[in-house]
Formats: C-alpha cells, structure tokens, sequence
C-alpha cells in the first residue's frame, strides 16, 4: 500500500481544520460549505476513506506513528506477525529414516 507523505498529510489536516473553524462560525455561508467539504474530500482520497471525520481521524493517527505501525493498525495486526512461515511446523514436515 502506498502512503502520502507526512507533509502533505499535515497540510491537508490543517487546511480541513482551517475550513471546519470558518464552516461552524458561518454554516449558512453556501461558498465556505463548499470548500470545506472540498477540503474534505481531499483528505479522503489522501488517507483512503470513505467519511471526512474519519479522514481526520487517520492522518492524526499517521502523524503520530511510523508508517509500519500505521499501516498494521489498518490492517487490524496487533504487532509483528511470525517470520513469514507457512505449513505445519518442521517437526511434522519430517519423513521417517525408514521409507
């Protein structure tokens, strides 16, 4: 999975910030609406999700980890898994000395 840069991902958390401080100040005003939903979108299709508060969610989670840890918190892994082994463990994969 490609990740965005931590620079943009911040500026776009800033900048939908920004737009949700000036939309709630003046919520009837239809040109602010818009960009803050513009700003919105944006930060969806930067961190891969479908909701902007959930958007906003995930690019604070980015910011504050690696990208490693970022990318096991979204794929639901607790921590690292094993070596990358397949099958069952080598003691069983043993044939006998007598066949």
């Amino acid at each position: 999975m490609l990740l965005p840069s931590k620079t943009e991902v911040a500026r776009q958390l800033r900048r939908y910030r920004a737009w949700e401080r000036v939309m709630l100040a003046s919520p009837a005003d239809r040109t602010v609406r818009a960009t803050f939903e513009d700003s919105g979108y944006t930060l969806c299709v930067l961190m891969g999700k479908r909701c902007a508060r959930e958007a906003a969610d995930a690019a604070e989670r980015y910011l504050r980890t690696s990208p490693t840890a970022y990318l096991r918190e979204q794929d639901g892994r607790p921590g690292p898994r094993g070596a990358g082994r397949r099958g069952p463990p080598a003691t069983e994969r043993r044939i006998p000395v007598g066949m």
